[in-house]
């Protein structure tokens, strides 16, 4: 597998239009990194970079279940498909989320570490059966409807599904790690 980005990302407004341009550099203030390579790189698609980030924002930061909740799956979304840039991305987002080390090192192991809640090891019992299944069992859907409701349950499939074919993108264009602001 090459290294090398196969679609380059952007290194201007010229290249990925105004709006992606500054997304772009608001978003790598928030993450404390230079625009991020995803961003510059989708947004050579202009229209479809404008709806994936409607959508996107819609599941995280936008969504109903809780930031902590909503990070703890999309990094195990990351662990599962061996995505370092979502993961390294997410758990710089994740500590504003309360996801701390000791959850990071937990989500590597998945949910039968000690530590989690209930609630939690729910939630990612659910996303790794959706990873290696693309569906949720029977019982973990059960003890789900006890817990959520159904926006929630609508929610939590879209959300595994979106770091899916996320990590599937950046996997395919070879997006490089976001640098450290300068």
């Amino acid at each position: 597998m090459s290294a090398m980005p196969r679609i380059a990302p952007g290194t201007g407004p010229r290249d990925v239009g105004p709006f992606a341009w500054g997304v772009g550099r608001i978003a790598g203030r928030v993450a404390g990194t230079n625009p991020p390579n995803l961003f510059l790189t989708l947004g050579r698609h202009p229209k479809l970079f404008r709806g994936w980030l409607r959508f996107a924002g819609r599941l995280m930061p936008g969504g109903l279940l809780p930031r902590r909740e909503t990070e703890l799956v999309i990094l195990r979304v990351a662990h599962l498909r061996e995505c370092a840039y979502e993961f390294d991305h997410h758990v710089r987002l994740g500590r504003r989320a309360g996801v701390g080390a000791a959850d990071v090192e937990r989500v590597r192991v998945g949910p039968e570490a000690d530590g989690w809640s209930s609630r939690e090891r729910l939630l990612l019992t659910a996303t790794d059966e959706l990873h290696a299944d693309g569906d949720v069992s029977d019982p973990t859907w059960e003890a789900l409807r006890e817990l959520l409701g159904e926006r929630e349950l609508i929610e939590l499939v879209f959300l595994v599904g979106h770091y899916e074919m996320l990590a599937t993108a950046l996997h395919t264009l070879r997006v490089e790690p976001d640098r450290g602001r300068r």
